[in-house]
């Protein structure tokens, strides 16, 4: 009996999340690598510790012939690649957040829909243990009805600031997360948001209109509230959580052994050495939606996190950006093709 083919796997951006990406898809039973990166020596690097092969360019990769590409360059290279996946009809897998502006991002998902190939987004939580144990109480019904979530999500450290100058902002790069998530969870739409923000820490965020701390109350589809934290500073550890308050019970994600948070409560036992960053916190949800795919590639079926649900994330990040400049709360229905920019 003749083995099945590899799946052939093409990475395209081997950073630090496309190296993580590139490492969990070698583990796979039944794929084969290429890779590709803008820095050939860091492509060739990571193609010799992973047993797999290069190519000179996405384009390259893509005419020595994959089944499915990974998309891990920076946001900006993102609508590109998955234009140039549908052009050859093959699948893809592409981090978020896929665009900074809605026009890009609805320009590529009517493409995308067009040429009937599958994206999946890389909303890593969809598949963490915790998020999904969540979603099943929700959907069960244990909780009651839904009175109020409350998510947070604070970075140990600051990215570099290379890195925040094209980010797109403390909305569209950390609490998109959460945005994603709620709607996850809860089954829910955020139909308004009320932010604001400011700089604590580090003053050069100032400097691209970005702050380093930022907060945001959400109105729910089901008429339920929402109160969303962002930091770039956690002295602990990196801290993500998401509680859920509910007319039957009350539960949360994210509370463990190592979470970054000190109790001053008499006699409480305090947490282990916190999480470093998200890359350990994650690490299970991670391997999960790449083998969701790898799977999800083989079989045909549907996308586990689709172009859909990123355009809806994104909206409610616009959103956020918009109350945060304007000071006031902004029904995410607001939130038009002529305010997005930069649209890529």
């Amino acid at each position: 009996m003749s083995m099945a083919a590899p799946l052939r796997i093409g990475v395209v951006g081997v950073g630090r999340i496309g190296a993580l990406h590139a490492e969990t898809l070698s583990r796979l039973d039944g794929v084969s690598l290429s890779l590709a990166d803008a820095d050939p020596t860091r492509a060739g690097d990571a193609a010799r510790r992973l047993g797999a092969a290069t190519a000179a360019s996405p384009e390259a990769l893509l005419e020595a012939g994959v089944d499915a590409l990974v998309i891990a360059t920076s946001t900006q290279g993102h609508v590109p690649l998955l234009r140039l996946a549908a052009s050859a009809g093959v699948p893809a897998f592409c981090e978020k957040p896929v665009a900074l502006g809605l026009a890009a991002l609805t320009e590529v998902r009517d493409l995308v829909a067009a040429a009937g190939i599958t994206v999946q987004v890389g909303f890593q939580r969809r598949f963490d243990p915790g998020y999904r144990a969540a979603r099943d109480a929700v959907g069960s019904g244990e909780l009651g009805n839904i009175l109020l979530v409350r998510a947070a999500t604070h970075d140990s450290v600051p990215p570099l600031e290379a890195y925040i100058a094209t980010s797109g902002g403390i909305f569209r790069d950390l609490s998109i997360h959460d945005f994603d998530a709620i709607r996850y969870v809860t089954g829910e739409e955020i139909v308004e948001v009320y932010s604001d923000g400011a700089v604590r820490e580090a003053d050069w965020f100032a400097r691209y209109d970005d702050v380093d701390v930022a907060v945001a109350v959400l109105r729910l589809s089901g008429g339920g509230l929402g109160i969303v934290s962002g930091a770039r500073h956690d002295p602990l550890g990196y801290d993500v959580r998401l509680e859920l308050f509910g007319a039957a019970e009350s539960i949360v994600v994210g509370v463990d052994s190592r979470s970054p948070i000190r109790s001053v409560e008499p006699g409480v036992q305090q947490a282990g050495v916190g999480y470093r960053n998200f890359v350990e916190r994650f690490a299970r949800a991670y391997r999960e939606e790449l083998a969701v795919f790898v799977e999800t590639v083989r079989s045909g079926g549907e996308s586990a996190c689709s172009l859909e649900d990123a355009r809806a994330a994104l909206s409610v990040a616009l959103a956020a950006d918009r109350s945060r400049e304007e000071r006031r709360p902004v029904r995410v229905e607001e939130v038009g093709l002529a305010r997005t920019a930069p649209d890529s």
